[in-house]
């Protein structure tokens, strides 16, 4: 595949209950089979060499959902842990949670906090599992630590920008979203990395999330390398 592929991908993972509802199935069923979805778009991520890859696995609003669904999503993320996590180590990938840590289970954040642990001295992908995550929380959350470093004397006022604001965030070094994929259809970004996503190109794609594969994915990446190819010339005529 040629043309310019995108650094930092982040993804929507949307239409696993239609996807269960259209077989007759369990919602659950939905986001069990999203699983393969997930390996997926990590195989194929690492191998295109992508820097970092985000993944919206739960967010800060997901708790008001049926108790049966919000305890199945919050084991499951211990399960993919645990099943994969041999997988992502052979494949050099650097996993980390980016959210809150309250309301999570003592048992959950400790195979994200191992995960994160075991793969820290990775170099390949950075995968991030964005649980119990909402973007209007993060930027609160990095203004309050930037309040809070200036009252203890560690940062003057006067230096807070969007520059130094970034190092308040989950991930400091996480760079801006490049790409932005939804799938299911839907066209809201709802509240996902939004101070990463200021810039993104976002991909809508019909394709519900338990059935987007590699070919989906790579769809993707052409289309951005396009766009990114459109605006490199229109760029290259203004300035001429």
């Amino acid at each position: 595949m040629k043309g310019t592929l995108p650094a930092h991908v982040g993804i929507i993972m949307d239409g696993n209950g239609r996807w269960a509802k259209m077989r007759g199935l369990p919602r659950i069923e939905g986001h069990r089979c999203g699983e393969e979805s997930i390996m997926e778009a990590v195989r194929v991520c690492s191998e295109r060499g992508i820097k970092a890859l985000s993944l919206f696995a739960f967010s800060t609003e997901n708790w008001e959902r049926p108790e049966e669904e919000v305890s199945f999503l919050v084991n499951m993320s211990r399960e993919v842990l645990r099943k994969r996590l041999e997988e992502f180590m052979s494949l050099g990938i650097r996993l980390r949670h980016l959210g809150r840590r309250d309301r999570i289970p003592d048992k959950i954040l400790a195979w994200f906090d191992l995960a994160a642990r075991v793969t820290a001295g990775n170099k390949g992908l950075n995968l991030n599992i964005n649980f119990n995550y909402g973007g209007r929380r993060e930027i609160l959350d990095a203004g309050l630590r930037a309040a809070q470093a200036v009252k203890e004397g560690r940062l003057d006022s006067r230096e807070i920008s969007d520059f130094r604001l970034r190092d308040f965030l989950y991930a400091p070094d996480l760079p801006d979203m490049d790409l932005l994929i939804r799938t299911a259809g839907e066209r809201r970004i709802s509240n996902f990395m939004l101070w990463h996503m200021a810039d993104a190109e976002i991909l809508i794609t019909p394709v519900l999330w338990p059935d987007f594969r590699r070919e989906h994915l790579e769809a993707a990446f052409e289309e951005y390398g396009r766009r990114k190819e459109v605006a490199e010339s229109d760029y290259g005529s203004l300035r001429r």
